[in-house]
């Protein structure tokens, strides 16, 4: 629209300034954005405001006030483009960063005293975007040169350390429904909106019964939340005349989020999108480890040997130790993914296929063979698992992750990667095992009461007011202390691992539907009143270990 105006006036110069979100600056999508207005202008100055109140963390706290107050939740820049008819090739582009920890008052300051693009305080900073299109957060060279997790694109010619059968966790698209700590509550609930939807079905259809329901009176439906939650896909099903069956084998354990785990009713008429996730977990029968990746972003992965939700670990791609297939009746089904070598084995009416390609598994064999003999496709998953721990690993291609998904380089050195190996093996038992593991010792006040029920968890107060994070006030009775601070250096999508227990182990009642969700229910159900209690006390040991091995490792050089 700006463009055009310019183009109105021939070939005379002009300017457009705008203040927009900046999620342009560098969005995975947004790509050919950035080079049509190289293309288009001859200059560009970007002032990047920050303000992105949809990171959490750290990352929440550099980004600080938003210049628009409460509101905007998104990152905010100020983009001035600037067109000379006479000159030719791409634009000159100039960049600020308003810079980190800064208030509203700050930022506007800031901009008031800056006055103009030509201030020399500005310090503008000139980009040269590069072939992909990155302006900042530029993505590494090094990086195009390891080997892609996964491709379901066959882009790759099969050479990736996963089948193409990794998949995104489940979305239900009715959390309130699907998910609760009580399993008792879940099937109550289940069955409740199962029944109001088969009754509004029965209802439709006997008004209309010689045609397929179109969207004016889809419209007409019963809305009402405390009954049901409408999607396009569950108003798809009404209008085909679908009934939805209760069975009582479809409550699963799930993994939520990280350390949090509840029941969940797996059915693909009330989970909007499942993806492959039925093929990595058929049944409760059919084990297996997925490892969890936030898909573009950058931060740890964490393990699940249950089915792991969409938001479990941020947008969470799940890679699998294994995925299945069910057998054929009298014939083996055709495989879809692997590229392997034969049939494998059967579980439960389910073929079991390694995760792990078989390519991966021979380059290792052919380089790490003579020193490692046992080399396996399960070294291999916590080789990987390893390397995406790896400090300096995350930390130079932190672009690169936000971009893509991970690529990994396969280590030369025999030593290295059996280090790795060994240290994924070792976070992988931690992670799967976080409910067995040995309670921190911290100081515990207050268990005497024998009051282990939590309603929100909170940290202590220090003498200058402000949160105590070494103290844990578990609920009014109970207080843990002395909280180690290194504990806390353990994050998992933008939060340290303790400060996920505490989120998520309260009372919660979702105001749509009015269901409540207690945490405290899950302790009772499995008859451990402590649950929460030495839950919070295990992931603290959890967390100490966890930074114990990533520090231990190897620092790599990607040169």
């Amino acid at each position: 629209w700006g463009t055009e105006r310019l183009l109105e006036h021939g070939d005379r110069p002009g300017i457009i300034a705008y203040v927009t979100n900046a999620g342009w600056l560098d969005g995975k999508g947004l790509d050919g954005l950035r080079k049509c207005l190289a293309e288009e202008f001859s200059s560009i100055y970007v002032f990047n405001l920050r303000g992105n109140c949809r990171f959490q963390g750290e990352a929440r706290r550099k980004e600080k006030d938003n210049v628009f107050g409460l509101g905007s939740r998104t990152p905010v820049a100020i983009t001035v483009l600037v067109r000379n008819p006479v000159k030719t090739g791409n634009a000159e582009i100039f960049y600020r960063d308003i810079g980190d920890y800064l208030s509203r008052e700050a930022k506007l300051s800031m901009i008031s005293g800056m006055r103009d693009i030509y201030n020399p305080d500005m310090g503008w900073k000139k980009i040269i975007p590069n072939e992909a299109g990155d302006w900042i957060s530029q993505r590494s060279v090094a990086f195009a040169d390891f080997i892609l997790l996964g491709d379901k694109d066959k882009n790759s010619d099969g050479k990736t350390f996963f089948e193409p059968c990794y998949s995104h966790g489940i979305s239900t698209a009715r959390d309130a429904w699907c998910y609760n700590s009580s399993e008792k509550s879940l099937r109550s609930n289940i069955r409740k909106t199962i029944v109001f939807f088969n009754g509004q079905r029965e209802s439709f259809h006997k008004l209309f019964p010689d045609k397929m329901m179109n969207q004016n009176i889809l419209d007409l439906v019963d809305k009402d939340s405390s009954k049901i939650s409408w999607t396009r896909a569950l108003l798809t099903d009404l209008s085909k005349d679908k009934q939805i069956a209760y069975r009582a084998s479809n409550v699963v354990v799930s993994s939520y989020r990280p350390f949090f785990k509840q029941c969940l009713y797996r059915d693909r008429s009330l989970n909007e999108v499942t993806g492959q996730i039925p093929r990595l977990f058929p049944t409760p029968d059919n084990p297996n480890q997925v490892i969890c990746v936030s898909a573009f972003r950058d931060g740890l992965p964490l393990m699940s040997d249950n089915i792991p939700d969409l938001h479990f670990n941020g947008d969470s791609q799940c890679f699998p130790l294994y995925w299945y297939d069910e057998e054929g009746d009298g014939h083996e089904k055709r495989n879809l993914f692997s590229s392997g070598h034969g049939k494998g084995k059967s579980i439960n009416g389910y073929v079991r296929h390694d995760g792990i390609t078989d390519w991966i598994f021979d380059e290792c064999r052919k380089m790490h063979g003579k020193v490692t003999p046992r080399v396996s496709k399960l070294q291999i998953f916590h080789y990987v698992y390893g390397i995406l721990h790896s400090p300096n690993y995350a930390e130079a291609f932190s672009a690169d992750l936000k971009k893509s998904l991970p690529r990994i380089p396969l280590l030369q050195d025999s030593e290295a990667y059996l280090t790795f190996a060994d240290a994924g093996k070792a976070l992988a038992k931690l992670h799967l095992g976080y409910e067995t593991a040995k309670p921190y010792p911290a100081r515990v006040i207050g268990t005497d009461s024998g009051r282990f029920q939590v309603v929100k968890m909170r940290f202590g107060k220090g003498r200058d007011g402000c949160a105590d994070r070494t103290v844990i006030q578990y609920n009014d009775a109970i207080r843990v202390e002395n909280v180690p601070t290194e504990a806390y250096e353990y994050v998992l999508n933008g939060k340290p691992a303790i400060e996920w227990i505490m989120e998520r182990y309260q009372i919660k009642t979702d105001k749509n539907s009015g269901i409540k969700n207690d945490p405290n229910d899950w302790a009772e159900e499995h008859g451990v009143p402590m649950y929460v209690l030495d839950l919070l006390l295990r992931v603290i040991t959890v967390s100490v270990e966890t930074m114990r091995i990533v520090k231990g490792l190897p620092r790599l050089d990607f040169a």
